[in-house]
């Protein structure tokens, strides 16, 4: 036998065939996926922060400098994290909007009046609950934007894990929810979380999105252009005093989202597909290896439910968001025209509202943003942000996976065919030729039952029988 060459080794960390790649690519475009490699990337960093022999790594990593200090752009590994890699997801999820507001169901103002009172109340309850438990216990109101957040991409993620026979319009009142929810999470990191402007590089910033625009308009193609001009805006509004991640959001609502005509995919629907790999398995999990390594004890963890202003993230998460969903979805549809879909019952949207107090990633840039000047507090709310959101995720799982089980029985029931003609019974049982076929069936069954049985009595009286 002859010794393999050369080029039958694989090298490692090199160019995959092209079946792996696009295989790894669709992996990283299914929401379990993404939503598995954020809790993988969340766990190592709470180990990695946590472990004696680590922890010293992890905060000389989170804490260590790289980029241009011309450009103000000299920045620490968690802030290129926070402000650069997140802007991708941001980017991605304006174009889920931009989708969402052209071709989804927020283009009917009547199919999106319920998620969208959904996403309003189940951000206004969790900063009302936040506020009442920092009023009362003399905490800080800063944080009053914390819970407010949902993370699609977790929240999605237990919902394909676990709903398995749930209907389709249960994933789709989600994602409407998810889609807007991160909408006004922009705003709010805009309006709230703004340092002083510099006007001078907003007004560049600004002047690169019409730029960014017009070139869409033109039809000028090639990452080449978009890409360098991308980087200057993002660069220009970091500068600006906004956070950098609204340039990423401004930038996805700007692409066509529409089908021309000859069109198999519309400009948006085509960088998101190319983009969405990148997001999930890329940029996401790195702003969690990064925000999530917080330290973990027995008293942190009992702190969490004793300070007002973790206590107030936690609750928030937990029962603001289930109160503020499930409450503003019942109220619309009971006081306005609006109803609910057919395929979906009450019991359904209290499971997903349970599952939007999954609020990971948005809730710790925002648990950042508000606490700066203090890094003790920061650390305490990032983690009650992670127990808020575990234990939303249990409850929520429970009440999903026990609708999952109703589905299921229902779906057995709907394609169950007895008399093996083809088609399921439901569809026959008001045609009396259905009755006779199936009392025939019971008749021929019951039978058998008596012959077995006069077989198997016969013999026990053979085997009596003395020799």
């Amino acid at each position: 036998m002859s010794a393999p060459s050369k080029n039958d080794h694989r090298k490692a960390l090199g160019r995959l065939s092209l079946p792996e790649r696009t295989f790894v690519a669709d992996a990283l475009r299914a929401e379990t996926v993404g939503g598995v490699l954020l809790l993988v990337a969340a766990i190592a960093a709470v180990i990695w922060a946590n472990v004696p022999a680590l922890h010293h790594s992890y905060e000389t990593v989170s804490h260590w400098h790289i980029g241009p200090k011309t450009l103000g752009l000299n920045l620490s590994m968690t802030h290129w994290a926070a402000d650069g890699l997140l802007a991708i997801f941001f980017f991605v999820a304006g174009i889920e909007l931009k989708r969402e507001l052209v071709a989804g169901d927020l283009r009917d103002p009547k199919a999106a009046v319920l998620p969208v009172v959904a996403a309003v109340s189940g951000m206004a309850m969790p900063a009302i609950v936040y506020a009442i438990v920092n009023a009362v216990g003399g905490g800080n109101l800063d944080g009053w934007a914390v819970p407010t957040a949902t993370d699609i991409a977790f929240a999605l993620a237990v919902l394909a894990v676990i709903g398995t026979s749930l209907p389709s319009a249960l994933r789709a009142f989600l994602l409407t929810l998810a889609v807007v929810d991160d909408l006004f999470a922009i705003l709010i990191i805009a309006i709230f979380f703004t340092s002083d402007l510099n006007f001078a590089a907003l007004g560049g910033a600004v002047a690169g999105l019409v730029v960014f625009w017009l070139l869409l308009r033109k039809g000028v193609r090639g990452w080449y252009v978009y890409v360098p001009l991308a980087l200057v805006i993002w660069g220009l509004m970091y500068n600006s005093g906004v956070h950098a991640t609204i340039a990423g959001v401004a930038m996805g609502l700007m692409l066509r989202c529409h089908r021309e005509e000859g069109e198999e995919h519309s400009p948006g629907e085509h960088i998101e597909h190319l983009v969405r790999p990148v997001s999930a398995g890329l940029a996401v999990p790195l702003f969690a290896l990064f925000s999530a390594g917080v330290a973990v004890s027995g008293k942190s963890l009992g702190d969490v439910f004793t300070r007002p202003e973790t206590l107030g993230v936690v609750l928030g998460l937990v029962v603001g968001k289930a109160l503020g969903i499930f409450g503003g979805t019942w109220l619309t549809a009971r006081f306005t025209r609006a109803s609910l879909s057919d395929e979906l019952a009450w019991p359904d949207v209290f499971a997903v509202a349970t599952l939007a107090g999954i609020g990971f990633t948005v809730s710790l840039l925002i648990g950042e943003l508000a606490f700066t000047e203090d890094p003790v507090l920061t650390d305490e709310v990032k983690a009650s942000v992670l127990v808020g959101s575990v234990i939303a995720a249990i409850l929520a799982g429970i009440l999903l996976k026990i609708r999952n089980a109703k589905y299921r029985a229902l779906c057995e029931a709907e394609e169950r065919d007895e008399d093996q003609d083809g088609i399921p019974d439901i569809y026959e049982m008001d045609k009396p030729e259905y009755h006779l076929r199936m009392a025939r069936i019971y008749e021929e069954k019951a039978a058998e039952h008596r012959r077995l049985a006069e077989v198997t009595t016969g013999a026990g009286d053979e085997d009596a029988r003395p020799a």
